[in-house]
């Protein structure tokens, strides 16, 4: 039997498969044509993902190693992108260090909530791994399932999971995560630790049970001030990566409204980085050329409701921004509900049309 874990041999760039080439677009290396697949697209835009859901709550479909493989395929079945990302919640983490974690109408809600030392020095110190093997499971059944496809594994970041565990919700101030750290700087930093440990397991776990590389998300880095980040966060980062590394694997780093952040970004160590809709694209890339780094994104997810040529264009537009960087095609961020599948299929459509073209010597037809 094929080893379905090993990694794909190289290939000559006119044969390359999905996992092939979305590995030599993270490597800077030469492909016929970038990668592609988008932020959420396991999801509620999809009417079959619709279909799943009306049987089953979104916990269940998280924590059922089967329901999350037939969700996680359901784009790729659809459009043929080239990597999976594992179907998935980024607060799997507190949900295994204790919390409460519910779902209703109007996101997520965690309890009890995180404020003080005694809070934190209640969190189980180590990993919490042995509680995700759900999470394992349905990785070897996507992997299994996809031997030409790159699989992508993720977990949310310390910064991002740590704001959810102490305001006990979705915020638009910060306020709770940012007085703990103005306030009570080693209170802040002990549960920082505590989730980084938790998180470098989390991701090692993924990879053996054989996610190709990770994404780290870290959506509310961006609200800080760039001397707060590498103060307070990129440490953090920095360390899962190192961590990730040190075990065979790669890592995209993501975050939202992070343009004041790029210049720390790219001190992360990561593989890639993937870029919202606000930065620059051009100047981005050329900055993370320099330090051996690709760029992943950066299309707004709105500009899937616009005409097919808008779309195309910009895709075209994209693609000569990233000249000489290695380029994954994505959105800026996830694709929302009410996307239409038309946008969707321009998008796919508009980049798999970019074999013909050259993208600064890394595109070959």
């Amino acid at each position: 039997m094929p080893d379905l874990f090993a990694v794909p041999p190289i290939a000559p760039v006119s044969a390359l498969n999905s996992r092939q080439r979305f590995a030599a677009c993270l490597a800077g290396q030469p492909v016929d044509r970038p990668a592609l697949w988008m932020m959420r697209q396991a999801g509620r835009f999809l009417p079959e993902y619709r279909a799943v859901r009306q049987q089953h709550t979104f916990l269940e479909m998280v924590h059922t190693p089967e329901l999350a493989l037939e969700v996680t395929l359901q784009p790729l079945r659809r459009f043929g992108m080239d990597a999976a990302i594992l179907f998935s919640d980024i607060l799997t983490i507190p949900e295994a260090l204790g919390m409460n974690v519910d779902f209703p109408e109007g996101g997520p809600q965690l309890s009890p909530v995180i404020r003080t030392a005694a809070d934190v020095a209640r969190l189980p110190s180590g990993d919490c791994v042995e509680k995700l093997d759900y999470v394992g499971q349905a990785l070897k059944l996507i992997r299994a399932e996809l031997p030409h496809n790159y699989v992508l594994g993720f977990s949310g970041a310390p910064f991002t999971l740590a704001s959810y565990m102490v305001e006990g919700k979705g915020t638009r101030t910060f306020e709770g995560i940012k007085t703990l750290m103005y306030q009570h700087p080693q209170v802040f930093h002990a549960l920082m630790d505590k989730l980084t440990d938790s998180v470098i397991a989390y991701l090692k776990m993924q990879l053996d049970a054989g996610a190709d590389a990770v994404q780290l998300f870290d959506s509310w880095a961006g609200e800080l001030r760039a001397e707060e980040y590498v103060e307070h966060v990129l440490p953090s980062t920095q360390r899962i990566i190192q961590a990730v590394h040190a075990h065979g694997g790669k890592l995209l780093l993501f975050a939202r409204h992070t343009g004041h952040l790029l210049d720390a970004s790219l001190r992360s160590g990561a593989n890639g980085l993937g870029l919202d809709s606000r930065i620059d694209l051009a100047s981005a890339a050329a900055k993370a050329k320099a330090v051996g780094m690709a760029v992943q994104g950066n299309l707004d997810p709105i500009e899937l409701f616009a005409p097919p040529a808008h779309i195309h264009a910009r895709v075209r537009e994209m693609a000569a921004a990233t000249k000489g960087c290695g380029w994954i095609a994505n959105l800026g961020h996830g694709v929302i509900p009410s996307t239409p599948i038309a946008g969707v299929e321009a998008l796919v459509s508009a980049v798999h049309g970019l074999a013909t073209n050259s993208q600064g010597g890394s595109l070959h037809s």
